[in-house]
């Protein structure tokens, strides 16, 4: 993979902690480990990591709490890797903010894979008037001066920050506009905060409009592969897109009951509304 910059550990078993930084050092990254969730947020805070690998069985908090923690001052890519197979454990991280979710045991192949198509997804850094710089994948604002990121949940937390990139926007559908290069999203003008898998959702149903996109079609798309792949796609991952289609939907501020953009046809997915 070359040259990917810097990774954390947080992983409390020895030998699993040591197999994941080999594999990751050969994968070009520079890597802290650490045994625990408050050593491995401070390891995250002082380093700045690319991505973070998180153990959710660890001996002061669980790894769903430290991706939770992680998430509201950093953009590092997120993978938490456990022995439970359980799917509201795998729900339960996508929703704290994790990228995603690893069984042990892993193949070295599997986890290198799945780096690789975090990295494919870009990472841009805009400035906004009054706010620090701040990853548009992850979408979060910085308030200048502020020690934290405020999620922002609709377009009323951030009054007076109307934004739009030089190029303008590449879809626009009743006051939701959307820059794929930038991966800025607005409404009524207006940022919005998005994680990197809502907005590839987003960003599928606006490409498609009205044409229906099923939850496997929406799984591959996260996986980065073509939708004629025919790969499997489990209930799991269905699920999960389910989750981040609700989140995505909290975030935009419409109900699914009354949809302003994103309409379920049940049984089969999603797409926008007319």
């Amino acid at each position: 993979m070359g040259e990917r910059g810097v990774a954390v550990v947080i992983e409390d078993d020895g030998v699993i902690r040591t197999a994941l930084t080999d594999i990751l050092r050969q994968s070009g990254f520079a890597v802290h480990p650490t045994s625990s969730g408050s050593e491995g947020i401070s390891k995250v805070i002082e380093h700045k990591p690319d991505i973070v690998t998180v153990d959710i069985g660890l001996p002061d908090f669980d790894g769903i709490e430290v991706s939770r923690r992680i998430r509201t001052f950093s953009d590092a890519y997120v993978i938490i890797i456990s022995r439970r197979a359980d799917e509201a454990d795998a729900l339960m991280g996508f929703e704290a903010g994790a990228d995603d979710y690893l069984i042990k045991p892993f193949r070295k192949r599997e986890l290198i894979a799945r780096v690789r198509a975090m990295f494919r997804r870009p990472r841009i850094m805009r400035q906004l008037p009054g706010v620090s710089s701040v990853p548009v994948s992850q979408g979060a604002l910085v308030l200048a001066g502020s020690d934290r990121m405020d999620a922002l949940p609709g377009a009323a937390d951030v009054q007076g920050l109307p934004v739009e990139p030089a190029g303008g926007f590449d879809f626009a559908h009743q006051g939701l506009a959307l820059h794929e290069g930038t991966r800025q999203v607005t409404v009524d003008g207006i940022p919005i905060s998005l994680t990197r898998s809502q907005f590839d959702i987003l960003l599928v149903l606006m490409e498609n409009g009205r044409t229906v996109q099923t939850k496997s079609d929406l799984v591959r798309r996260l996986r980065n592969e073509p939708y004629t792949s025919g790969s499997f796609v489990s209930a799991k991952e269905e699920r999960a897109v389910e989750v981040q289609v609700s989140n995505l939907r909290k975030r935009l501020g419409e109900s699914s009951r009354r949809p302003r953009w994103i309409e379920t046809v049940h049984g089969v997915g999603y797409r926008m509304t007319p």
